[in-house]
């Protein structure tokens, strides 16, 4: 495990501590635990692109297009 400093504001210094304690956690485990699920996260989200981004099509239709005047006849 790597130690790692961090600055933040005096208030969310103090909402982390208050967070860390109702968990019953230090403020270094659950910084280390949100930064955790937060790769998980973005490490899906890349994922999930790449799939779409692999998809392909079922193939051309087999006849041609329909025309557009002959969708929005009424």
């Amino acid at each position: 495990m790597k130690n790692v400093t961090i600055t933040m504001d005096d208030t969310v210094a103090e909402w982390v501590r208050v967070e860390a304690a109702t968990r019953g956690s230090s403020v270094s485990r659950l910084m280390g635990e949100w930064l955790a699920e937060k790769m998980r996260q973005e490490d899906a989200y890349a994922q999930a692109m790449r799939e779409a981004l692999a998809f392909e099509t079922w193939g051309a239709s087999s006849g041609p297009y329909v025309p557009r005047e002959t969708l929005f006849q009424r």
